[in-house]
């Protein structure tokens, strides 16, 4: 089978094509023949060695596709299923060996593109939208990268829940869909101080929230914001690490909370892990939740699906299509 694997870290170059053998199930695998693998931020932090793996490795996070041979302890998924993942190494290929309990069923109405689009962004976007700070009706959010894969998702759920939200963006495109998802005001940071606007817009009181997946250039800014005893929500850091913060910094800006999540600890256990997935797949099929689908790339071109991802080009989910 054809898989990219990584040999040595480093950038869009270390990703290699390469001939593996199909792999085989163990007693408490699946092997899954992938219709698309998703491609995320945290792709990259393992290319590059930020977040380690033993090499080589075969890269991807995020898949969907059709079960094809089932382990000996299996008996909750069966040859012909449907199913989806996410947070397990090796979704780049044709086929992958799945743990059993962390694949969920693809229910009708969604297809296998969209199964591999949302599991690690929708169901990113529904921990941190009902369970890291459960948004409510009338609340302020601020939501940095609202145009992008993650963004648009949490800005249809937080709209959903009635929040008001106010998102940043870079270009006049991306804010026409962030207001298309429900952004109730549009700061494009590349023309205005996102700091001062959102002051202004909340007549100096602040956001009850931040979702940041930007880090570096936008957290301490994000923390003058925030209304006392909000809620810094940082979960990605596209733009490079946060720096050290000396807590006492949270005390004198107003008794803010600060948290680092990661989607691995909102569905550690089998019941929530298929509890958000299934309620990310009914907002999906009842219409509700609206993927973008940015673009699809062969896997041979899976160089340049990691450049547009870093470069910033792109909206919405970038799919490899074995």
């Amino acid at each position: 089978m054809k898989a990219i694997q990584v040999q040595t870290p480093g950038g869009p170059e270390s990703l290699e094509l390469v001939d593996l053998p199909v792999p085989q199930p163990k007693a408490n695998e699946v092997v899954v023949k992938l219709s698309a693998s998703g491609v995320n931020f945290i792709d990259v932090y393992f290319r590059e060695g930020r977040y380690k793996s033993p090499l080589p490795f075969v890269v991807g996070q995020e898949g969907a596709g059709v079960v094809t041979a089932v382990g000996s302890d299996v008996n909750s998924v069966s040859v012909g299923d449907r199913v989806a993942w996410t947070g397990l190494q090796g979704s780049y290929a044709e086929y992958a060996a799945v743990a059993a309990d962390r694949v969920v069923p693809i229910p009708a109405g969604v297809t296998d593109q969209q199964a591999a689009a949302a599991m690690l962004q929708g169901m990113t976007a529904h921990y941190l939208s009902h369970d890291t700070y459960p948004l409510k009706r009338g609340e302020t959010a601020l939501i940095h990268a609202a145009a992008g894969g993650v963004g648009l998702l949490l800005v249809q759920m937080a709209h959903n829940l009635g929040a008001r939200i106010i998102a940043t963006v870079s270009t006049e495109e991306k804010a026409k869909l962030a207001r298309e998802a429900g952004a109730d005001e549009v700061i494009l940071y590349s023309q205005a101080d996102f700091e001062v606007e959102t002051r202004r817009l909340t007549d100096g009181k602040g956001v009850h929230v931040v979702y940041d997946s930007v880090g570096k250039t936008t957290f301490e800014k994000g923390l003058n914001v925030l209304r006392p005893r909000g809620m810094m929500v940082l979960f990605g850091g596209s733009s490079g690490a946060v720096p050290p913060v000396d807590l006492i910094v949270l005390s004198q800006k107003g008794s803010l909370y600060v948290t680092r999540p990661t989607l691995q600890a909102y569905i550690a256990s089998r019941e929530e892990l298929v509890a958000r997935s299934a309620a990310v797949f009914a907002m999906m099929a009842s219409g509700k939740l609206k993927l973008r689908i940015e673009h699809t790339y062969p896997l041979t071109e899976v160089q340049r699906a990691h450049r547009d991802l870093e470069a910033r080009k792109t909206t919405g989910k970038l799919l490899l299509i074995p």
